[in-house]
């Protein structure tokens, strides 16, 4: 086992050996540290200019000694002391400082991020005798501008604090914290971050859209962030200071996964769970799980594995736990080098036969097309954002029943049916699966055979739920789809649906402003001027 952490160079033998002897010393477990203990570190870190630090478990042991340079120590890799949600790490740490100073902003960060017991300093005289002893702990329930509770300076005599008591106690209420949001302790619970450089209404937009997506993929959403930047941080995202907030934030609502609103590449992916002991995934993770969830056709699966699998690629290498909601432990902790390359060339692999299965899906699909096309039956499709209400106009129209559900992409897999107008005019109208701002692009390429179901539409309805607030950066979000499918030459009507839920008033303004036709999905007759203007279209 290594004993000593930090750079132990230049010092003297006699000086590592003692430091190697902590190792065995044992402490009163409601002490924060003994008295002799507190002595002898601070004398040899006085003799060697160099602070030292140790890190002591709850049973009085000492599981880590660490050695640094004169103005901080670096905490290791404690991850064998694994955490709960609601619970602290089990250990605390207590460290020299040669300067007399209190805790420093630096050991308040190490204290949240780490989810250490307690944080404390050892102070000392200019000879290096034991002073003061500095220590705070995270504060169960508080605000954010004040998340820590600092202990008053503590003399040589008053070192038993009754630690073991007060770590319980800070614990079960953690827990009881955490157990106002583990109404089913099989959902998992999130914190949603967005760090953006977007205006506020956009940002907030957005953030409320991931809270419904995150919803729909049956989680529970605890708490969400927001961070305005000029600039994103290339390593961590979000800066420091919030960074922090985030870990508080997280252990005092019992949260068991971070989703963060931007993508997240696989530099910052590796950097922020490296800081925080939770799983993390972001916006493209979040639809791709739902997506996994929905998939009920052959096709559907295999679209949504390639696109797992090409999104999880470059991200192997992480030795986290960033990809265990989607991989089932593939690149999770402690793998070693060859085990990810072999993780690595089978991916490859399976990526090759998936593709090659979809492009005979492609000629199926090619072959229905122009069976279809000889028949003569004009093509109509239903697109438009995900939840806008097209799975029930299909229903409604043809009188058949396709899954419907209140929440986001209940549809994934497309549906086609015959329809029947007046003077004996028959049709094929087809639910396609919902779009939805910044579509992965994996996603769009897995999904290429159904998108391209498009490409023969003789007509595109663009359902519009006109009772979202965020319904016309919706439609700029389909029609730019639109655009990058190259589908703007289709005859397009556009079509406002849940008239019901908003007055008659603004739906006559959004109708002219939009050149649109309003209706009420759920409601046959209000489908009459739908049904004559797609009849006295051109196509049918």
């Amino acid at each position: 086992m290594k004993k000593l952490f930090g750079n132990i160079g230049g010092l003297k033998a006699s000086h590592i050996r003692r430091l190697e002897k902590l190792y065995r010393r044992r402490l009163p477990p409601q002490f924060l540290i003994s008295f002799e203990l507190a002595r002898d570190i601070s004398k040899l870190s006085h003799e060697i200019r160099r602070q030292i630090g140790l890190l002591i478990n709850r049973q009085g042991k000492i599981a880590y000694v660490i050695v640094g340079d004169y103005q901080r120590i670096v905490i290791p890799d404690t991850s064998d002391y694994r955490v709960a949600p609601g619970r602290l790490r089990g250990l605390r740490c207590v460290h020299t400082h040669l300067t007399n100073e209190p805790l420093t902003t630096d050991d308040l960060t190490d204290l949240a991020l780490l989810r250490l017991d307690i944080m404390a300093a050892i102070t000392m005289t200019e000879t290096g005798l034991f002073h003061k002893a500095y220590a705070g702990y995270i504060l169960p329930n508080s605000a954010y501008d004040n998340p820590f509770q600092m202990i008053n300076p503590l003399n040589p005599g008053e070192l038993n604090i009754g630690c073991l008591d007060l770590i319980q106690s800070l614990e079960t209420e953690l827990a009881h914290a955490t157990s106002l949001y583990e109404a089913n302790i099989e959902t998992e619970r999130a914190l949603l971050v967005s760090v953006t450089t977007e205006n506020r209404q956009t940002a907030l937009s957005s953030l409320e859209e991931l809270k419904d997506l995150a919803i729909s993929s049956g989680i529970e959403v605890v708490g969400k962030m927001l961070q305005f930047r000029r600039k994103v941080n290339p390593k961590f995202l979000m800066g420091p200071g919030k960074l922090q907030e985030l870990i508080i934030s997280a252990l005092q609502k019992g949260a068991t996964l971070i989703i963060c609103d931007q993508d997240l590449n696989p530099s910052q992916m590796r950097s922020i769970t490296d800081q925080i002991d939770l799983k993390v995934i972001d916006r493209t993770q979040l639809i791709l799980d739902i997506f996994a969830q929905r998939a009920q056709t052959k096709e559907g699966k295999l679209q949504v594995e390639l696109a797992q699998l090409k999104y999880l690629l470059p991200r192997l290498i992480a030795k986290n736990t960033a990809m265990s909601r989607l991989t089932g432990g593939i690149g999770g902790r402690g793998p070693g080098e060859t085990k990810l390359e072999i993780n690595r060339r089978r991916v490859r692999d399976r990526i090759k036969r998936l593709e090659n299965d979809l492009l005979l899906v492609r000629k199926q699909r090619s072959q229905q097309k122009s069976k279809r096309g000889k028949k003569g039956l004009p093509v109509i499709s239903i697109i438009g954002y995900t939840n806008a209400g097209k799975s029930t106009l299909l229903n409604t129209l043809t009188k058949s029943r396709v899954h419907t559900e209140n929440r986001l992409f209940a549809t994934l897999d497309p549906s086609s049916r015959r329809l029947k107008f007046p003077k004996d005019i028959e049709v094929i109208i087809t639910d396609t699966v919902g779009f939805i701002k910044n579509l992965p692009k994996d996603l769009m390429v897995a999904f290429r055979a159904t998108l391209e179901e498009l490409e023969g539409a003789d007509l595109l309805l663009h359902i519009i739920d006109i009772s979202n607030p965020r319904f016309k950066d919706q439609v700029k979000s389909v029609e730019k789809i639109l655009s990058e499918l190259n589908l703007e030459g289709i005859p397009l009507i556009r079509v406002l649906n849940k008239m019901d839920l908003v007055s008659q008033e603004t739906t006559e303004t959004l109708g002219r402003s939009f050149d649109a036709t309003a209706i009420s999905a759920k409601e046959e007759s209000t489908l009459l001027p739908l049904i004559e203007r797609i009849v006295n279209s051109k196509i049918v």
